[in-house]
């Protein structure tokens, strides 16, 4: 049995896991009972994934004598595991009663599949499978007598439960043997090598330089060895193909052979076996984390972060929130000690929240969660928090209420700008804006020192201008004067941010549901009513803030009780598309590629709001949908608005820390093309327009 390593977050697939490995170690105790009484007794039947024994022919002294074991699931839900199940499950254990003098081979797998749920890496089988088993007769095959019997145990899962299974076995004669043999992965001849380099497990493995491989994976045999659920990197060095696999941090890390299977990722693939010897450095990369495929010099690194958070200043997620920063700015002329003062509280708000999400980002995925850029938008509650603030924030523009002086050390001004730092860089967080896409790629790679730095860089280019501002007379003497105009331009100002709720609101329903969404609607009426109350009071110089609380704190408790019990956990909705687009998936996308068409592929978000601009003015064109079509473009959407570890996996593979991504598969290309995160029409025709061939 392999154990499970991972703690992942408590959800109903931590108890279906929790009970896979109950069922794990049923297994092992009902072992025990078999051995002690000969193989011959079966506890647990085999109701849910019935198996059958076939033999291939009489046994014949000294030659291969080929037995089938026929798995048949009573329903599609349920799935088998592999050899090494990965981080959770159990394999097979077969005894089998035979003569001393016969050998039993190592057992022949088909591909199997990848399940990842919750950060945990499965090796399964759906549908129907044969696991094929070689024996060797030997002397006494002459007194054998048929038929054979023997005892296997083995684990059926869903994706909610898991149960042991375990079945008497008598050895039927016949079977679709030519079939089956075709479904196992058969034996490299030439045998693979293999290092271990650092935290990465490398695999050179002989393959010819022209085969095609649509989405390549290794399945590593041996246990306690690599990180399964970690993203592969391959390479191509002519007729061999390098894999670079993580080590798992928990396991012994060391290995005297090595043996698995290569998936292609079109269902095919190939067993082999390694021993240690030199791996080949460099080759073309085939598929991978981009830092991992040879990291940009680290001055490209911070440049791209740091020109990255500039340019968030002026992308469409961030609009919402220039009406703080306007008013901000013309404060700032006032006094250069207190403009410098903000300017330095701003960019510190910044540069906090930038460091905080990257610190919490770098510890969810170091505990085996697949999460990327922007992860806190996935959950409901953060929306419906932000959901309420922006209601608060237009509030306050519109006059109805007053924010009260602030009495820290800072002064009121500098806790504000503060306060206007922190929320930037959180709402700023939908984006991945030019130049920031490596870098926040590479983040999730590097050392934790290094990646918090370029999160620290990130925050700072979205707090230069003020920056700048308030240590830059000149520049400041730019801006208008304060006066009566201010409050005229906050009144106006609260148009955008009441767009801003009202985008907010829509968002909360794709992620709840509708009932969901009129429940927080409760909940901001509720914060809007006690922010009314509050405004007549300080209009009539009371005190108004414990007002506040006694009217909104009703509305608080009903929603904390009803807002989890109204949440639909739905999955990723097809959304309408001119190019009636395939979901994405591993598979679905294998296929495409092995249609011989292009590709494209590209991933978005509701909550992104850069993601919705490209698809309004570039892809959801009708000029671009009639360029697709007459070059025979398959294309496929990845929808990121909630968590999907899939999806998180792949954007992690491909070296992108969040949405947009853009990508675009050549007939034939060993890897993709990532188009730019700003597109036009132009653009997208231009690639439908080139001869589909590989790219060199």
């Amino acid at each position: 049995m392999h154990r499970a390593r991972i703690f992942p977050r408590l959800t109903r697939q931590f108890a279906a896991w929790v009970l896979a490995l109950a069922a794990s170690l049923a297994l092992l105790a009902t072992g025990a009972v078999a051995q002690e009484a000969g193989g011959r007794k079966e506890v647990f039947g085999d109701a849910n994934i019935a198996v059958t024994l076939h033999a291939e022919g009489a046994p014949q002294e000294g030659r291969e004598w080929l037995l089938a074991l026929r798995f048949m699931p009573s329903a599609p839900e349920w799935h088998g595991y592999w050899s090494n199940p990965g981080d959770a499950g159990a394999g097979m254990r077969l005894s089998l009663d035979l003569p001393p003098d016969w050998e039993v081979g190592e057992a022949r797998y088909p591909v199997p599949k990848r399940l990842l749920i919750s950060g945990l890496m499965n090796h399964i089988y759906e549908g129907p499978y044969t696991v094929l088993v070689p024996v060797t007769p030997g002397p006494s095959v002459r007194t054998f007598t048929p038929p054979l019997k023997g005892h296997v145990e083995f684990l059926a899962c869903t994706d909610q439960i898991c149960v042991p299974q375990d079945a008497l076995l008598t050895a039927e004669p016949g079977g679709d043997f030519a079939r089956w043999r075709a479904e196992v992965a058969p034996l490299l001849d030439a045998k693979a090598r293999f290092a271990i380099r650092g935290k990465t497990l490398r695999i050179a493995i002989p393959l010819p330089e022209g085969m095609g491989l649509a989405d390549p994976h290794v399945f590593v045999a041996n246990e306690q060895l690599v990180a399964y659920a970690a993203p592969q990197t391959f390479r191509r060095a002519g007729d061999v193909l390098v894999a670079e696999i993580p080590l798992d941090s928990y396991g012994t890390g060391k290995a005297e052979g090595l043996a698995g299977i290569l998936a292609f990722g079109d269902g095919s693939g190939v067993r082999f076996t390694a021993a240690l010897g030199a791996v080949p450095a460099g080759g073309e990369v085939v598929k991978g984390p981009a830092a991992a495929a040879g990291a940009p010099p680290w001055w490209t690194l911070v440049l791209g972060a740091l020109l990255g958070g500039l340019l968030l200043n002026i992308m469409p997620c961030v609009f919402p929130i220039l009406s703080l920063k306007a008013i901000a700015l013309a404060r700032a002329g006032e006094s250069e000690a207190r403009a410098r003062a903000e300017g330095l509280a701003y960019t510190a708000g910044v540069v906090i929240a930038c460091l905080g999400l990257g610190a919490l980002l770098l510890a969810l995925r170091a505990a085996g969660e697949q999460v990327g850029w922007a992860f806190q938008l996935q959950e409901p509650g953060v929306v419906v928090a932000l959901l309420v603030l922006a209601a608060a924030i237009t509030a306050n523009f519109a006059g109805l209420f007053e924010l009260p002086a602030i009495s820290v050390r800072m002064g009121g001004e500098r806790a504000g700008a503060f306060a206007t730092g922190l929320l930037a860089a959180f709402v700023a967080t939908p984006c991945t804006g030019p130049f920031m896409a490596a870098a926040l790629g590479a983040a999730l790679l590097l050392p934790v020192p290094q990646a918090l730095l370029l999160f620290a860089l990130l925050g700072l280019g979205l707090a230069l201008p003020f920056l700048l501002l308030g240590f830059v007379p000149p520049l400041r003497r730019m801006l208008p004067k304060p006066g009566a105009w201010m409050e005229r331009f906050r009144r106006i100002m609260a148009i955008p941010m009441a767009l801003t709720f009202l985008a907010l609101l829509w968002l909360t329903v794709q992620l709840g549901g509708r009932s969901f969404g009129v429940v927080a609607l409760v909940l901001v009426f509720g914060v809007l009513l006690g922010l009314f109350v509050t405004g007549r009071l300080q209009r009539g110089g009371k005190m108004a803030w414990p007002a506040f609380g006694l009217v909104a704190a009703p509305f608080l408790a009903f929603a904390l009780i009803a807002l989890p019990n109204l949440y639909e956990a739905r999955g990723a909705e097809a959304k309408q598309s001119i190019h009636a687009p395939r979901a994405f998936s591993a598979e679905s996308l294998a296929d495409a590629r092995a249609s011989g068409k292009p590709v494209f592929l590209w991933f978005t978000a509701d909550w992104c709001v850069t993601c919705k601009v490209n698809e309004a003015a570039a892809i959801e064109r009708e000029a671009v949908r009639a360029a697709f079509d007459k070059a025979g473009v398959v294309t496929m959407v990845g929808d990121w608005t909630r968590r999907d570890a899939a999806i998180t996996q792949f954007l992690t593979e491909q070296g992108a820390a969040g949405v947009p991504l853009y990508l675009w598969y050549a007939p034939g290309a060993a890897a993709p093309e990532q188009l730019p995160q700003v597109l036009t029409p132009e653009l997208l025709e231009a690639q439908a327009a080139r001869p589909n061939r590989p790219r060199p």
